[in-house]
Formats: C-alpha cells, sequence, structure tokens
C-alpha cells in the first residue's frame, strides 16, 4: 500500500492536518442488502452470528469509498444479550462479541494489501460500544431515562465485559457512541481508565443545539470528557446534522486543547420507534462538514442512513 508505512496512533491523530473519514451506518448498508434489522434486540450485531461475510463485505466497501476508520458491528452486542437472544454461553458469547473486531481487522489488512492510492492510511479499526438504552432496545439510548435507576458503578460494570472484549481483542481504539446522558458518560471516562493503554472517543446523542439527550448541556458533557487523558476525541453521533456547529460552538472552551472533535451526524431524517426511519428530504451532510472540519473536527463520517455513496463525496470534500 502507497500510504503511511505505519498504522496511525490514535494518540497522535491530533497532529495531523488531514480528517480522518469514518464510515456510514453499517445497518443502513446492511439493509440495503436485504437483511431485517428493524425490531430485531441485536440490530447488526446479529449478524456477527448469522452472516459474519456480510459484515465484513459491508467493511470492505466503506473503505473501498474512502474510510479511514471502520467501525464494529458491536453497538447493540453484549454478554446478557447474546446469551438471551442466541441461547449461547457466556464464553462463547464473548467470543462472538470479540469477533466484531477480529474481522474488521481481517478486512482492513485484505484492503491494505490490494489498496494502491498514495493518500490513504492504514485503516483502523474502532471497537463500538453502545449505550445501556441500546440494550434495553425500548428507545431509552435517545432518553438516557434509565440513568435516574442506575448508579455510575451499576453502569461501569453494566459495561466492562464488552470495553475488556474489544480492546483483548484489539481494537484500535474504543467508540463509546451514541451516549444519551453526562451519568453515563461519567461511567464510561472512568471505566476506561481500567484499561490504562486503551484510547477512545466519546460521541453524544443530542436533542438541540445545546443539549445531549437526557437535556444536560453539550458543554457539560464535554467537560466530562476532557478529565480523561485517553480519549482522543468528543462530540456527536445519530444526530441531525444541523445541530453539529451550534454544538461545537457551545463547547469549545471547555474541549481539551488535547482532543479533537469526532462528528458523524444521522441523515437528519425523522425516525419514529414504530415505523422506522421517515423518508423524506436529506440535509446535504457533505456541504456542512467543511464547517466542522474548520471547527477542529479530525473524526468526521456519518451514521444512520448515510452510506458509501456518501462517505466517497465526504472524502472527496475534505481531503
Amino acid at each position: 500500500m502507497n500510504a503511511a508505512n505505519a498504522k496511525m496512533d490514535p494518540a497522535t491523530a491530533s497532529t495531523t492536518s488531514k480528517p480522518f473519514i469514518l464510515d456510514g451506518g453499517l445497518a443502513t448498508e446492511l439493509e440495503a442488502r436485504g437483511f431485517q434489522l428493524q425490531g430485531d434486540p441485536l440490530w447488526s450485531a446479529k449478524i456477527l452470528y448469522t452472516d459474519p461475510k456480510a459484515i465484513k463485505d459491508v467493511h470492505y466497501r466503506y473503505l473501498q469509498c474512502g474510510s479511514d476508520v471502520i467501525t464494529t458491528a458491536t453497538y447493540q452486542a453484549t454478554i446478557e444479550g447474546f446469551t438471551k437472544h442466541l441461547g449461547l454461553k457466556p464464553e462463547e458469547a464473548e467470543q462472538l462479541l470479540m469477533s466484531g473486531v477480529q474481522i474488521a481487522k481481517e478486512t482492513a489488512t485484505d484492503f491494505t494489501s490490494s489498496c494502491k492510492t498514495a493518500d490513504r492510511k492504514v485503516p483502523l479499526v474502532a471497537g463500538s460500544v453502545g449505550p445501556y438504552g441500546a440494550f434495553l432496545h425500548d428507545g431509552s439510548e435517545y432518553t438516557g431515562v434509565y440513568e435516574s435507576w442506575m448508579s455510575v458503578e451499576e453502569l461501569k460494570d453494566w459495561h466492562r465485559p464488552q470495553v475488556r472484549c474489544l480492546v483483548a481483542a484489539g481494537a484500535d481504539l474504543i467508540a463509546m457512541e451514541t451516549i444519551p446522558s453526562l451519568k453515563e458518560a461519567e461511567a464510561l471516562v472512568e471505566l476506561l481508565r481500567e484499561f490504562p493503554d486503551a484510547k477512545a472517543w466519546l460521541s453524544f446523542s443530542c436533542k438541540d443545539s445545546l443539549s445531549i439527550s437526557d437535556g444536560n448541556k453539550f458543554s457539560e458533557a464535554v467537560e466530562v470528557a476532557s478529565k480523561s487523558t485517553q480519549l482522543v476525541a468528543v462530540g456527536v453521533n445519530c444526530s441531525p446534522p444541523a445541530l453539529v456547529k451550534p454544538l461545537l460552538d457551545s463547547a469549545k472552551s471547555q474541549k481539551a486543547a488535547s482532543m479533537s472533535w469526532v462528528v458523524y451526524p444521522n441523515s437528519g431524517e425523522g425516525w419514529d420507534p414504530s415505523t422506522g426511519w421517515k423518508i423524506e428530504e436529506r440535509v446535504p451532510f457533505t456541504e456542512l462538514s467543511i464547517e466542522w472540519k474548520e471547527q477542529g473536527a479530525l473524526w468526521i463520517g456519518g451514521c444512520c442512513r448515510i452510506g458509501p455513496a456518501d462517505i466517497m463525496e465526504l472524502r472527496s470534500r475534505l481531503i
């Protein structure tokens, strides 16, 4: 591969001037290929068990279209979820969770060996950690309501097995994403200290131009993140693109200088928990991405309803 001679260290990402292009929605592309994920309590994580090659194919497609970082199919993957819904033993569930990293790493290796493009970084693998609400499968990942009955320690206990598996499997960094609440962010920042060699980003789902999903200020969430020396970035995902610029502006003084912004919004279309995505006019997020780069975002991609073609256009605008 005529790109970097070695894989970029996430810890030194802030020293580069070119952003890392993330992938888009993994489930979005799986559904485009005919997989039925809506209503499944394991969502795309189930495909790790039923058709792992399909996961690899989607990862490869995103790399072909310009992604520097691919995110594992583990957002809704948990030991308890796999044992409950797939009937696996705990040790089998751990191996399945770790396979999400292994599949992504194999894909990155395959792509690196065949890519001849000079401006491409060696791909990184981000191990996805979704919020507790994703396991509950009741929409609370976008409200954080469960923080009212769970302590920081309980949230740490919940997330620990997943983070441990992703780190052990060799993820380049941990993507703690779509976090709706301040308390869960505090738990994840504390938990990360138990894995001192791990790097991560922390991204929040947000309800408006100032607040994360539980109603707390985004600036407060960024302040919590900035206490960690292991986070390479903090930011926004799975939120409408139009909210990104004001959110970043609202918290720029709270972000640690050593930390970058990570941004990967959804398409801006509406979501109904009972019927799914409303097909409507999409916000041209690739145009807005130029502003995000100017604001200091070094990790930029897409989330739900953002596919490979969008990532290709994003790369053409930013690189």
